[in-house]
């Protein structure tokens, strides 16, 4: 999945509220808008991913800067995807 995270707040506070975009990496329709806010995202990612705390830790900066970071060929199981709302057929 590639992961596009768009702050829906300030980003001077603490938790910033997101929008995160689910896009299917392999380019088939399938968009998906989860609500959220940097802090759960950022502890699902380190508990759910095998990206490496670096990543997630310029992923978070790029949040706290406003900036609308990406994440690009994540892989998300299918439990979490059915988690967050994203159902798989």
């Amino acid at each position: 999945m590639n992961l596009i995270a768009r702050s829906s707040g300030d980003p001077c506070i603490g938790t910033i509220p997101l929008s995160l975009t689910l896009k299917p990496s392999c380019g088939l329709p399938g968009d998906y808008e989860y609500p959220t806010d940097s802090a759960s995202l950022i502890r699902l990612l380190r508990a759910q991913t095998d990206l490496p705390g670096t990543v997630l830790q310029h992923f978070e900066e790029d949040i706290r800067a406003g900036y609308n970071p990406r994440l690009l060929g994540v892989e998300l199981n299918d439990n979490i995807l059915e988690k967050i709302g994203y159902f798989i057929d």
